[in-house]
């Protein structure tokens, strides 16, 4: 087991953590949370033998294997399968000791060869092409990328690559420091159920409370230099957190007022000399007592988008689109249309062309074909992780903020930056400092500036692309109720469940180069990834056929899988076409009502003019919901027999 005795941790001056003592037992998989900077890398850093200990002791066992993700990858020539195989450090050694020795025909080696082969086959060495391959195709590699050398890949892609590497280590102990980072949603997914079924014992820093829910079975919180041990997932040890400073906070207002009561004591009989005695015996009390901290919870973060120009309706349109790079087709007979207030969830497989959607939607690429139409007055912000580079690095958030707008008071920009915890010039506290340069800002600190930027613009349509990368659990919590409290269009990819299930309404599925209409939620997808998984592992299980029936088994599995997305599509607009017969049911009948009323000669005999004319408005109300609803129906009916067509005609 890994085991804590009054261990305190230090970098450089500060002090990280102190007195820690707490033991963690072969198999758990424990979740590491705290504020940015509170010391959960620097404590990953000393179970590596990285750094050393202040104080106290840390006892790991001496035979475990440790992985972890390596945080640079050279441009390597080498296949990023085998880059993913050289994370079974003792796989590498029998094969390049079996390539030795199998090399020199020495007779007198052979058993030695034998018992090399024997342990191959213990680690089960000879299936670990497969388990690599497996590994890369989970984390949203394709085939063709298994040959590609390392040094092919971009920057996000090599930290998978990475990251297979790590899991294809058989470890004792797996560390990973912000895994998701660099995923997208399907292979956070796929992670999940990696871990789930993981044997050895697992630390993990997250700021994704999903994930965390879905793998750790404990947590270790770091706050105020403390390491606390919960019991549960990332949710329980909120409701624990919540239950203890709730005592603490009562313990705390119980001592308060012990301590009033004793100061009101002396003050009262100090001069006395009859009372001297007790009121010393008091203040030495007061001395010896140890003080309980009141409850401190407060977020640093706290900022709303600000009101936003009137916005056109729609938004924007787009009809009959298509786009993509040169002659590679992306996304093709596109028709969306964006509204006020409307809030999208893209989900789609890792390539389908999500982000390929989003710099359309910016306009950051041009249609190929087709038309798009913006509102008058449309306001677009566009997040992205490659705007980051964009940050000047010798300039200040302050100067950035004062560069965006020259106008405003640098007051006022102190008070807006602070919401986003960059606060003051640097002396004292933990906050970032709002007169600092960029160059040396870590990855949350810059996502942090650029929202603020973006925000400070007043878009009245948002667009994100994965904006929680880097962001703590604060800062993402603070995200949220910022974006639920927004009011103008957004539309959002990212692999953060908890914030997608808050802040989107409706989700489209990019999938195939089509957008089309999600009738479900994030459990409905992870199904339908499940089933497309399934599908594609059926169609590789007999490889040696006839290279015709595999096709016909792929095709068979493609259709499946494009009636699921159109009986996906199917289902919201049934849905929506039996809500206008209901309406326009009672519509009829109300209006039939009105009509016989407004025949009858008997309700001019003695006419109230106020109803007569109440009971034409509403007449004449009530004709015009009738059209329009009824415009709406057939538009529906026709969409639906166009895709009733196409499913008759896949069968």
């Amino acid at each position: 087991m890994i085991q804590f005795r009054n261990l305190s941790l230090a970098r450089g001056a500060r002090l990280l953590i102190e007195g820690a003592s707490l033991q963690i037992h072969p198999g758990w998989r424990v979740g590491l949370t705290g504020a940015n900077g509170s010391g959960k890398s620097s404590l990953f850093a000393l179970l590596r033998g990285e750094l050393h200990a202040e104080r106290g002791d840390l006892e790991l066992p001496a035979a475990w294997v440790i992985a972890q993700v390596a945080q640079e990858t050279p441009a390597l020539p080498r296949p990023a399968l085998e880059y993913v195989l050289d994370g079974d450090a003792e796989l590498r050694r029998i094969e390049d000791e079996l390539a030795m020795l199998e090399a020199r025909h020495d007779p007198a080696e052979g058993g030695r060869i034998g018992e090399l082969h024997a342990r191959l086959g213990e680690i089960g060495g000879y299936g670990a092409r497969a388990r690599a391959a497996a590994l890369l195709d989970g984390l949203g590699f394709v085939p063709t990328d298994l040959e590609r050398p390392v040094a092919d890949f971009s920057g996000g892609w090599r930290m998978r690559l990475n990251l297979a590497q790590a899991l294809m280590c058989r470890s004792d102990l797996l560390l990973l420091d912000e895994p998701t980072n660099h995923l997208d949603l399907d292979a956070v997914i796929w992670l999940e159920q990696w871990l789930r079924d993981y044997r050895g014992t697992l630390l993990l820093i997250s700021h994704d409370r999903e994930f965390l829910d879905a793998c750790v079975s404990h947590i270790a919180h770091l706050e105020g230099g403390r390491l606390t041990l919960y019991s549960g997932a990332y949710s329980d040890f909120e409701r624990q957190r919540a239950e203890r400073l709730a005592q603490q906070q009562a313990l705390h207002d119980k001592q308060q007022r012990e301590i009033a009561h004793i100061e009101d004591y002396i003050r009262r009989f100090r001069a006395k000399a009859t009372k001297a005695r007790q009121a010393q015996s008091r203040i030495k009390a007061l001395e010896r007592m140890e003080r309980i901290a009141a409850a401190h919870v407060d977020t640093p973060f706290g900022f709303s988008f600000r009101d936003a120009p009137p916005a056109p309706d729609p938004l924007l349109t787009i009809e009959e689109g298509r786009v993509g790079y040169g002659a590679a087709t992306i996304l093709d007979g596109l028709k969306l249309t964006l509204r006020p207030g409307e809030r999208i969830g893209l989900l789609g497989r890792n390539g389908a062309g999500k982000s390929t959607l989003i710099k359309l939607l910016a306009g950051g690429l041009t249609l190929a074909d087709g038309r798009r139409m913006d509102g008058k007055g449309l306001a677009t912000g566009y997040f992205a992780q490659h705007q980051l580079e964009t940050l000047r690095p010798d300039e200040s958030p302050l100067q950035h903020m004062q560069r965006l707008d020259p106008a405003a008071r640098e007051q006022d920009l102190r008070d807006y930056l602070g919401g986003f915890d960059f606060r003051g010039d640097g002396v004292g506290g933990t906050a970032t400092p709002a007169t600092a340069p960029c160059a040396s800002f870590s990855g949350g600190e810059k996502s942090r500036l650029a929202l603020a930027l973006l925000i400070w613009r007043r878009p009245n349509l948002l667009l994100l692309d994965e904006p929680t990368n880097h962001l703590d659990l604060e800062m993402r919590h603070a995200l949220t109720l910022a974006l639920q409290d927004y009011q103008g269009g957004m539309v959002l990819v990212s692999h953060d469940r908890a914030l997608l299930a808050a802040t989107c309404d409706r989700f489209l599925l990019v999938d195939g180069g089509k957008v089309l209409p999600f009738d479900g939620d994030l459990d409905d997808y992870r199904d339908w990834l499940a089933a497309r998984r399934a599908q594609a592992a059926a169609a590789a299980q007999c490889p040696d056929r006839a290279a015709d029936k595999a096709a016909r088994k792929a095709d068979r599995a493609q259709a499946a899988a494009d009636r699921q997305v159109r009986l996906a599509a199917r289902r919201p607009l049934v849905k929506e076409s039996e809500q206008i017969d209901r309406k326009l049911a009672g519509w009829h009948s109300e209006k039939q009502l009105l009509d016989a009323r407004m025949a009858d000669p008997a309700f001019y005999a003695n006419p109230d003019l106020a109803q007569l004319e109440t009971l034409t408005r509403r007449q004449t109300e009530l004709t015009g919901l009738i059209e329009e609803a009824e415009l709406r129906w057939l538009e529906l009916a026709e969409a639906l027999e166009a895709l009733e067509a196409l499913m008759v005609g896949e069968e």
